[in-house]
C-alpha cells in the first residue's frame, strides 16, 4: 500500500494527518485486495452522505474490485478534515482515446455512480475536494456515467469551472412506494383493469414468496442467474451477466448487503417449485429492482413483471421508502404501470485540452446512439446488449 499527498512523491505509508489543515486529500494506489482497511471509515461516511446509494457502499465496491479490478489501477481519493473522512471518490484508471480517464469502481454493474461527501461539509468541502483532485497528477478526465438526480458529483460539477460536461445517460423508471392497489388508482381504467386481471390470476396460483437469509445467498444467486439466463436465452442477454466474475461479485456483494439491510433477495415458488428469484437493493430514499430471473414457462401462467412489481412495492412501502425504482432501462413493457421517467447524467470533469476532445467525442457518440435508438430501436437494443 502506498500513499501520496497532492504534488508529493509516493511513499510506503500515509503521513499523519494534520489537524491544522482544513482538508487533506490523499491519493492511495493500492493493489487488488487492499481496500480492506477502509471499511469502518467508509461506513461512517456512508451514514453521513444522504446522496450515497448501495452502489457506493463499501460492500459493493470492495466486492466489485475483487472480481474486476486490475492491480495498480485503483485511485481512491480520500478527503479528511481533522482526521475524519469527509469525502471519497473511488475511481480506477483507464486509457481511452489517448486520455487518462478515471472511471468509477463498480463499473457497468452499478446503476448509480457517484462520489461520497459528508452532508455537513456543504459546498466548502466540495471546493476543497476539487482543489485536491486538480492537484493530483496522472489523469485528464474523471468520467462518471450514471449520476442520479441529487448526486454529489453533480454538485461538484457545478463548482468545477469551465471543463465540466454533462450528458443524458440511462433512463430509470420509478413508482411511488405505495401498495399496488394504490398505484392502480392512478392509472386509466383500461390499464387498471388489465392489472387487476393479472393480479387475480396470481392470487389463484399456489404462489409462495420466501426471503433468503445470508447463509442461503450463494445458492439463491446461482439459481437467479440460471433463471435469468433462461429467460433471455433467445433475446440477447447482457453478456456480462453470464461471466464468472459477475457471479463472483454478485454473490459476495449480495451476502454482505443482505446482512446490512441494504438488499433483499427473494425466491418465488409455484406449487413448491422454484420459478423465480428477485434481487432488490435498499437505498436511503428508494428501493431498486436490480436483477431477477424467471423460468420462461412461468410467463405462460402469469404476468411475471406484475408479480415482481407487487412484491417490490410491498417491500418499498414496508420499509418506508418513498420510491420504487426499476433502475436502468425504459423498456416499453414497463409503460403499463404508469412509471415516471427519471434520467441519469453522465458527468465528465476535466483539465487540459485532451479532456475537451474526450468530451466532444463522448457527445458525438451519444448523439449517434440516440439517433439509432429513434430510427432503429431493435438494433439499438441489440447493440447495447452486445456492449
Amino acid at each position: 500500500m502506498s500513499a501520496a499527498t497532492p504534488g508529493a512523491s509516493t511513499s510506503n505509508s500515509a503521513p499523519p494527518l494534520s489537524p491544522s489543515r482544513t482538508a487533506r486529500i490523499t491519493l492511495r494506489v493500492v493493489p487488488r485486495n487492499a481496500l480492506a482497511g477502509l471499511s469502518e471509515d467508509w461506513a461512517d461516511l456512508y451514514a453521513r452522505s444522504s446522496a450515497a446509494t448501495p452502489f457506493q457502499s463499501y460492500s459493493w465496491l470492495c466486492s466489485w474490485w475483487r472480481a474486476y479490478g486490475t492491480p495498480g489501477r485503483l485511485r481512491v481519493f480520500l478527503a479528511y478534515r481533522g482526521g475524519r473522512l469527509v469525502a471519497a471518490a473511488p475511481l480506477r484508471l483507464e486509457y481511452r482515446l489517448g486520455c487518462r480517464v478515471l472511471t468509477p469502481v463498480g463499473g457497468g454493474q452499478s446503476d448509480f455512480t457517484d462520489i461520497m461527501v459528508d452532508d455537513a461539509e456543504g459546498d466548502a468541502g466540495l471546493r476543497e475536494l476539487r482543489a485536491g483532485l486538480l492537484a493530483q497528477p496522472g489523469w485528464d478526465v474523471i468520467d462518471l456515467p450514471e449520476a442520479r438526480p441529487g448526486a454529489a458529483v453533480l454538485r461538484l460539477a457545478g463548482l468545477w469551472g469551465g471543463r465540466a460536461w454533462t450528458l443524458p445517460a440511462s433512463t430509470c423508471l420509478q413508482l411511488p412506494g405505495r401498495p399496488i392497489e394504490q398505484v392502480m388508482a392512478g392509472l386509466n381504467s383500461r390499464r387498471a383493469r388489465r392489472l387487476r386481471t393479472a393480479l387475480r390470476k396470481l392470487d389463484a396460483m399456489d404462489l409462495s414468496v420466501d426471503v433468503v437469509e445470508p447463509d442461503r445467498v450463494e445458492h439463491s444467486v446461482t439459481e437467479l442467474l440460471r433463471l435469468h439466463t433462461l429467460q433471455w436465452e433467445s433475446r440477447g442477454i447482457n453478456v456480462q451477466h453470464t461471466q464468472p466474475q459477475f457471479m463472483d461479485h454478485l454473490t459476495r456483494a449480495t451476502r454482505s448487503l443482505v446482512v446490512e439491510d441494504r438488499a433483499v433477495l427473494k425466491e418465488f415458488r409455484v406449487r413448491g417449485r422454484l420459478r423465480a428469484c428477485d434481487l432488490t437493493v435498499v437505498g436511503k430514499d428508494f428501493v431498486g429492482g436490480y436483477l431477477y430471473g424467471a423460468d420462461p414457462e412461468l410467463r405462460a401462467e402469469a404476468d411475471v413483471l406484475t408479480m415482481l412489481l407487487r412484491d417490490n412495492l410491498e417491500t418499498t412501502h414496508r420499509l418506508g421508502r418513498p420510491v420504487l425504482s426499476l433502475l436502468r432501462g425504459d423498456e416499453p413493457h414497463k409503460a403499463k404501470f404508469g412509471c415516471e421517467a427519471v434520467v441519469n447524467q453522465r458527468v465528465m470533469l476535466g483539465r487540459g485540452v485532451r479532456s475537451a476532445a474526450y468530451a466532444a467525442s463522448a457527445g458525438a457518440r451519444a448523439a449517434g446512439q440516440e439517433l439509432l435508438k429513434r430510427r432503429c430501436p431493435r438494433l439499438a437494443e441489440r447493440f447495447a446488449s452486445w456492449r
